[in-house]
């Protein structure tokens, strides 16, 4: 292992790992940096929801964007229940091990708190490859990806997070604060590069005049999904009380996502104002966060880009509990008439001036530059060995 160059004096290897379509979101600046870079080489490992067919192979976007993919890691289970998920993330181990022993990287970069990631970090431990983190120190106390998000930062060697305050989370952590950086939030960069579709054109994609609108995301939360066929039934049947036209994008592949999808699909059946699209892409889901008149459910995105919109959000319950706010949000219950009045209370003519104004916390979206070069400068010697430093 070299300190500033690969094995050899060769570029140093970066392998990222990539295993849902709103994850690929947000590495792709960073994937087009660390390719362009005189000093890194990209390796590519697609896994999870983006092999498979339910989800709609979306490995073919990546390609189709012009990465190369190194290798295919398929461990998702034609179920996503809570056995399905665990056994997942065995064939995960297996297939991560393997991947490395022919690819052999320097780093491993990557991204968010899903248990795909967490099989692809543990698999790395044994060879010894440092890995950097991004999105670390945050909280999401509805999801079991709080568990693992705080497993994978304790399991790196750099961390890249999204705000100050995070930063300050992952250093009570017990890790080095020289190799914590805060760079903001990766998906803003879109923001910075993107050509939005005009309305006329977002209209004629989707088949729905954008005036009133809402974009909803409602993905299961893994620490309820017990309540999961109740929560799913509040959030449609509060959309279809509000009188508002919905495009609905797919929830991920979480144990219970499917039974969403399925839900909220066939109320769109014979339903001239909800529309269910399962992957509207970057740049149309850009523009129909810059288009609609609010965002809805429990994504993140609702949390961390629809500030830079100055988009009203309505967030649903707890699966972003804990998570830092740019107020422009509305914090709801899962009854059909708290997220009734939620929507009422975004769509205010108040409310939304308000929104307008916001600043959003998470940065400018000038975040793959500076994740490349502390990837490049790196001396990953010293890197591997990590000491716990609770003094701070």
């Amino acid at each position: 292992m070299q300190d500033h160059k690969g094995r050899g004096g060769m570029k140093r290897k970066i392998a990222v790992v990539t295993g849902t379509r709103a994850e690929y979101g947000l590495l792709y600046w960073i994937m087009k940096a660390i390719k362009s870079s005189t000093e890194l080489q990209l390796k590519l490992l697609a896994t999870g929801a983006h092999l498979s067919p339910y989800f709609g192979s979306t490995y073919k976007i990546i390609e189709e964007n012009g990465f190369r993919i190194d290798r295919k890691v398929d461990m998702l289970s034609a179920s996503d229940s809570p056995a399905a998920v665990s056994k997942s993330m065995g064939l995960g181990l297996i297939g991560f091990a393997q991947a490395y022993e022919e690819l052999k990287p320097d780093m491993l970069l990557v991204l968010g708190d899903r248990y795909e990631i967490l099989a692809a970090v543990s698999a790395a431990i044994p060879f010894r490859i440092p890995v950097a983190h991004i999105h670390g120190g945050e909280s999401t106390e509805g999801a079991f990806d709080e568990q693992i998000r705080h497993a994978v930062t304790k399991m790196s060697h750099l961390h890249f997070t999204s705000a100050e305050a995070y930063r300050q989370n992952i250093i009570k952590m017990g890790e080095e604060p020289s190799r914590v950086y805060n760079v903001g939030a990766p998906g803003l960069e879109w923001l910075r590069h993107v050509s939005y579709l005009t309305r006329d054109e977002l209209s004629r994609e989707l088949k729905m005049e954008f005036g009133n609108v809402i974009l909803a995301t409602f993905h299961p939360v893994t620490l309820e999904l017990d309540r999961t066929a109740e929560y799913v039934k509040n959030v449609v049947g509060a959309v279809k009380r509000s009188g508002m036209k919905c495009i609905f994008t797919g929830a991920n592949a979480d144990p219970s996502g499917s039974y969403i999808n399925e839900y909220i699909k066939e109320a769109a059946r014979g339903n001239n104002n909800i529309r269910f699209v399962e992957n509207l892409g970057q740049v149309r889901y850009l523009s129909c966060q810059k288009y609609c008149t609010m965002m809805l459910g429990n994504s993140s995105s609702g949390i961390i880009e629809a500030a830079s919109f100055g988009l009203p959000v309505v967030n649903i319950g707890n699966r972003q509990k804990g998570r830092l706010q740019s107020g422009n949000v509305v914090n709801t219950g899962y009854s059909e008439g708290e997220i009734l009045e939620g929507i009422k209370l975004a769509g205010s003519e108040k409310f939304r001036k308000y929104a307008g104004s916001v600043v959003n916390i998470y940065g400018d979206g000038n975040v793959a530059s500076k994740v490349v070069e502390v990837l490049a400068g790196a001396e990953l010697k010293k890197l591997i060995v990590k000491r716990l430093n609770y003094e701070t």
